[in-house]
């Protein structure tokens, strides 16, 4: 009698931290971050988690989603560490970050999930939604950001301290150079400036 032989599915474990943002435009100081937290910890893969439009406001400089989710791609290439996710474009508006994680988990329920902020969101973290929670579940990897001061919460078992680079460029400066017509090509990813060019974006 010939037995058949059970189906064995191979679900690889993996600490994945979550950098959420805008990414209008993805620029070098994100990829910084990333590839830091993706060298210098114990995360195995860094996602970019692209925010959608909050169709309850109006955000002129704000490309579409799926713009800006293409030149983060555009930006992580190959890279085996880095990935990008567009779980929050399909979620109820306003995104909850304790709605995304429970989301992620129901979906992917084989990895461990972290946040990575910087300093001055941790800050504020305490008027975070559903905080405790997060907190307790989730491990917290924070980079220093100039004049930032996260009082007792660094000091919690689930939040990490890290020594990342302090990078001070930001999106909205990159606009408004681009609106300004000065060259900050140097300021994104090759791949990204390309096609920000191409498309003409942010010039208005």
């Amino acid at each position: 009698m010939r037995i058949k032989s059970k189906m064995m599915f191979n679900f690889t474990i993996m600490h994945i931290g979550l950098f959420f943002g805008s990414f209008n435009p993805v620029h070098v100081g994100h990829m910084v971050l990333a590839n830091y937290m993706a060298a210098f910890t114990d995360l195995e893969q860094v996602w970019f988690v692209v925010s959608p439009h909050n169709p309850l406001k109006e955000k002129l400089t704000l490309l579409d989603q799926n713009q800006r989710l293409h030149m983060v791609n555009l930006a992580i290439g190959e890279h085996p560490k880095l990935k990008s996710s567009n779980i929050e474009f399909g979620l109820t508006q306003p995104s909850y970050t304790v709605h995304t994680l429970a989301h992620l988990k129901e979906k992917y329920p084989q990895h461990r999930f972290s946040l990575i902020m910087g300093e001055d969101n941790l800050q504020s973290f305490t008027r975070w939604k559903n905080y405790e929670e997060i907190l307790k579940n989730h491990t917290l990897f924070v980079y220093p950001r100039p004049g930032s001061d996260a009082g007792n919460l660094k000091h919690d078992k689930n939040v990490i301290m890290t020594e990342a680079p302090v990078m001070e460029i930001s999106s909205t400066m990159i606009r408004q150079a681009i609106k300004q017509k000065k060259d900050v090509s140097f300021f994104v990813p090759p791949s990204v400036w390309q096609y920000i060019e191409e498309m003409h974006f942010y010039k208005k």
